[in-house]
C-alpha cells in the first residue's frame, strides 16, 4: 500500500478529483449525450427524503401508453467519490424508451464527505421510497428494478442485499454493470489481460480508502459480497444480470459474484463484454448500444414477464413475493 491508501491522504486526493470532475462534467456529458441521440428524453427532477441526506434524482418518463409503468432505479459510477448523475443520461434515456420504464437516476451522497456505510444505506432508503410512492409520482412501485454502473453497480448489489435481509421491497431484477464487489482485496492485486487498463492501482487506493477508511470494514457484505469472507446464504435475493468487461481489473470479482448468485438460483445472465475495459460505454457508442439493449430486454422481461424476450441464455427468474402486475395504481393527475 502506498501513501495514497492512508485515509486522510485519500480523502484529500478525492476532494481534488471531485473538483476536477466538476470542471469537465459538462463537456463529458455533452459528448455522452450523442450515444443515443434519437431518444430525446422526458425528464423532471425530484428530491427523495432519506435519513442520510435528501437525494436529488432525475426522473425519465417513457412515451408509451402504460398509465402506470414499471420503475427502474439507477445509480451512477464514480468510485463512490465522484458525483456524475448526468453521465448515465444515455442509458436512462435508452431504458425509458426501449424498456418502457420510468427511470429514477439518483444523485446519491459520496465519500469522503459521506463515507461507508452512508451511500448504501441511502441507496436502500431511496429504493424503498420509490417502491412506496409510485402512486403519487406516476410509476408502479410493485414492478421495480435496480441497477448501476461501476460503483453504482456495487450500490445496486448492496440494495438487493438489504432488501433480502429486511424482507423487501421486492426487486424484480438487479443490474450489475462492471461493479466493484471486493474492496477487501487490494487494488494492486487485481489483474487485467492488457498492460494499461483504465483502472490504475492508485485510483483503487484512493477510492477504496476514501470510501471505507477502516480497512477492517472492507469485508462488509455491503462492500465486498464477492470476497470469500461473505458466506451468507443468498437464496431469495433479487434475480441478477451481471455484466463484466474482458479487460477490466474488476472482471474477476464480477465473475465470482455471478457464480455465487448462480449457486443461489438468482443469476438470470452473466455476460462478459469482449474487447472492453472498465467504463467502455463512455467511449464506445457501438458497444454501449449493444449492452444497453441487453439491459433493456432484461428489465422489460423482468417487469413484464409475459413479454417474449430474444437472446435468452438462461430461464428467467422472478423475485420472491413480486406483486402481480398492476398491483399498484397510479393516481390520476
Amino acid at each position: 500500500m502506498s501513501v495514497l491508501g492512508t485515509p486522510w491522504v485519500a480523502a484529500a486526493v478525492a476532494r481534488v478529483m471531485q473538483g476536477l470532475a466538476a470542471v469537465t462534467l459538462d463537456m463529458v456529458a455533452r459528448r455522452r449525450g450523442m450515444t443515443v441521440p434519437e431518444f430525446a428524453g422526458n425528464t423532471d427532477d425530484i428530491t427523495i427524503p432519506t435519513s442520510i441526506a435528501p437525494a436529488r434524482a432525475v426522473v425519465y418518463r417513457p412515451a408509451g401508453q402504460d398509465p402506470c409503468p414499471p420503475v427502474h432505479v439507477n445509480f451512477h459510477g464514480g468510485g463512490f467519490v465522484m458525483r456524475g448523475v448526468r453521465l448515465d443520461d444515455p442509458l436512462c434515456r435508452y431504458l425509458a424508451a426501449e424498456a418502457e420504464v420510468v427511470v429514477v437516476n439518483v444523485d446519491y451522497v459520496v465519500a469522503p464527505q459521506h463515507p461507508f456505510p452512508a451511500p448504501p444505506r441511502q441507496a436502500f432508503e431511496v429504493v424503498r421510497w420509490v417502491a412506496e410512492h409510485g402512486a403519487e409520482h406516476g410509476w408502479n412501485g410493485g414492478r421495480l428494478t435496480v441497477g448501476g454502473q461501476s460503483a453504482g453497480g456495487g450500490l445496486a448489489a448492496a440494495v438487493a442485499r438489504q432488501a433480502l435481509e429486511q424482507g423487501g421491497p421486492p426487486i424484480a431484477l438487479q443490474v450489475l454493470h462492471y461493479p466493484p464487489l471486493d474492496l477487501a482485496t487490494p487494488a494492486g492485486d487485481k489483474r487485467s489481460t492488457i498492460d494499461k487498463p483504465m483502472l490504475r492501482p492508485w485510483m483503487g487506493e484512493v477510492f477504496d480508502s476514501a470510501y471505507v477508511p477502516d480497512r477492517r470494514a472492507r469485508t462488509d457484505r455491503l462492500v465486498s459480497p464477492a470476497n470469500p469472507a461473505d458466506t451468507a446464504d443468498l437464496t431469495g435475493i433479487a434475480p441478477a444480470l451481471v455484466l463484466t468487461a474482458a479487460f477490466d481489473r474488476l472482471r474477476a470479482e464480477g465473475e465470482r459474484y455471478a457464480q455465487r448468485l448462480r449457486q443461489a438460483g438468482a443469476l438470470v445472465e452473466h455476460r462478459d463484454v469482449p474487447q472492453a475495459d472498465h467504463g467502455y460505454d463512455m467511449n464506445d457508442a457501438d458497444k454501449a448500444r449493444q449492452t444497453y439493449a441487453v439491459i433493456a430486454r432484461r428489465v422489460r422481461q423482468a417487469t413484464r414477464p409475459s413479454t417474449p424476450i430474444p437472446d435468452q441464455r438462461e430461464p428467467p427468474r422472478t423475485a420472491p413475493g413480486l406483486p402481480a402486475l398492476g398491483h399498484l395504481r397510479c393516481r390520476e393527475p
